[in-house]
């Protein structure tokens, strides 16, 4: 590695052109409103990091899922706190979650998700506009990942005018 420090948080896919890939990529930015496919790739190097944590912790503890739930309690205990794993799964249930299940508890995709908004996109614009808050603090990043704990306090600014029921562009049937 050079001197310099890396600031990259993502890796680039090693071949370029596979359309397989890209078709499958297009498809999860429009599904979950992804500006670009830094913010999928981002997304796909944290499962990686998740994944190689469960190697290592499965490593450690020679294959013994239980004795590997017990060096990996923080981490369990973080993906559960963060909704990517339920209360029952175990280190073993990291190495098959997908980049869907880390896509789905983005700010944007709950918000959207919740209704606040008609489609991904225009849930991604009203947080990056600074129309919704978590649990009472304004947030402008659509990437940010929202906690279990957090998910019922996502609502819009009351100082927003989209906190009006009426306002044109709240999504059809929102209360």
């Amino acid at each position: 590695m050079s001197t310099g420090q890396n600031t990259k948080r993502y890796e680039t896919p090693n071949h370029p052109y596979q359309g397989e890939r890209i078709a499958d990529e297009g498809n999860l930015l429009s599904t979950y409103g992804l500006k670009n496919k830094q913010e999928l790739w981002r997304t796909q190097s944290q499962l990686r990091r998740f994944r190689r944590e469960a190697r290592r912790l499965l490593g450690e503890a020679q294959g013994d899922v239980a004795a590997a739930n017990d060096l990996g309690a923080d981490f369990l205990a973080r993906l559960r706190r963060l909704g990517a794993l339920s209360d029952q799964d175990e280190i073993s249930d990291v190495l098959s979650l997908s980049v869907t299940d880390l896509l789905e508890r983005r700010l944007q995709t709950i918000v959207y998700r919740q209704g606040l908004a008609s489609t991904p996109t225009q849930a991604r614009q009203f947080v990056v506009h600074g129309h919704v808050t978590v649990d009472g603090a304004r947030i402008d990043r659509p990437g940010r990942t929202v906690e279990v704990a957090e998910e019922d306090a996502v609502a819009f600014d009351e100082t927003s005018p989209l906190a009006d029921d009426l306002h044109p562009e709240r999504a059809e049937g929102q209360e």
